[in-house]
């Protein structure tokens, strides 16, 4: 049976994926290489069967999907790769222009959480391409960059403030935050248990070899932004791929943010796993 796999080709996804690309030979395992917003669209229009989306896509169409137990894209304080650049303080944020990037709907949904919701600022959102950015004197007053894009912007100091929200959020909640989950689409599961729990059981397996190898791992990725091979290795020691039970509890506040504010329907409660 051909799987159609969705996987996130970001820095902090190498663990996982590089260890995949080197171990995993299978002609009916087709992978699509996209950013979460792509995969997030793919997977909801059934061009895909199961990958790594946002956690806010599994929020949005819950009745589509199941989540694979124990994987995620998660981090229990600093992620170091989500941020928000300013340049005023968070708080001074009323009024002021926040360039959201396009590559996540999570982070765009958990950075409207922590200027709203924590911080108590009404900014004004701007949707656009993050990098490269704008002559400096249109520079927004505070700009939201991802994954590899955020690593590139923050070794540019072009803002006094940079806030990484898998901290704020751990602040604010005492919770780890889940930035990312591998949903599956429940017709696929329900016709092809086995072959989802075969993925299931190699991803597990390439996250464990990628710990075990994570300093090949950042040689071999480090020049894609380029930054230092150990700069690479303590960014990638923050980042962790587990959903054990406080992710759960963490994934479901998130949730209930989203609810709360409209964002996403009830039914995202409860989420449906996967073994």
């Amino acid at each position: 049976m051909t799987a159609r796999i969705g996987m996130v080709n970001f820095i902090n996804t190498a663990p996982l994926y590089v260890i995949w690309q080197q171990r995993v030979k299978r002609a009916d395992w087709l992978v699509t290489e996209g950013a979460p917003t792509t995969l997030n669209r793919m997977l909801c229009d059934n061009e895909l069967d199961l990958g790594f989306v946002s956690s806010h896509e599994y929020a949005a169409h819950p009745q589509l999907y199941r989540i694979l137990e124990d994987i995620s894209i998660s981090a229990s304080g600093p992620v170091g790769s989500v941020f928000l650049f300013s340049r005023v303080a968070p708080d001074q944020l009323t009024d002021c222009d926040v360039q959201l990037s396009s590559q996540s709907q999570t982070s765009v949904a958990l950075v409207k959480i922590v200027l709203e919701e924590f911080y108590r600022v009404a900014p004004r959102y701007l949707a656009g391409q993050v990098s490269p950015l704008p002559v400096a004197t249109a520079l927004p007053s505070a700009v939201l960059a991802i994954g590899d894009e955020a690593l590139r912007l923050k070794t540019k100091g072009e803002y006094p403030f940079c806030l990484d929200l898998g901290e704020i959020w751990q602040q604010h909640t005492g919770l780890p935050f889940v930035f990312a989950v591998w949903a599956v689409r429940e017709e696929f599961f329900s016709l092809n248990a086995q072959c989802v729990s075969d993925i299931r059981r190699e991803l597990l397996a390439c996250i464990r070899q990628g710990k075990e190898e994570l300093y090949e791992v950042c040689r071999r990725v480090a020049p894609r932004i380029p930054m230092p091979v150990d700069s690479c290795y303590r960014y990638l020691c923050g980042i962790e791929y587990d959903l054990a039970p406080r992710k759960m509890q963490a994934l479901t506040l998130f949730f209930d943010f989203l609810i709360k504010r409209g964002d996403v329907p009830a039914e995202a409660l409860p989420v449906k796993l996967c073994k």
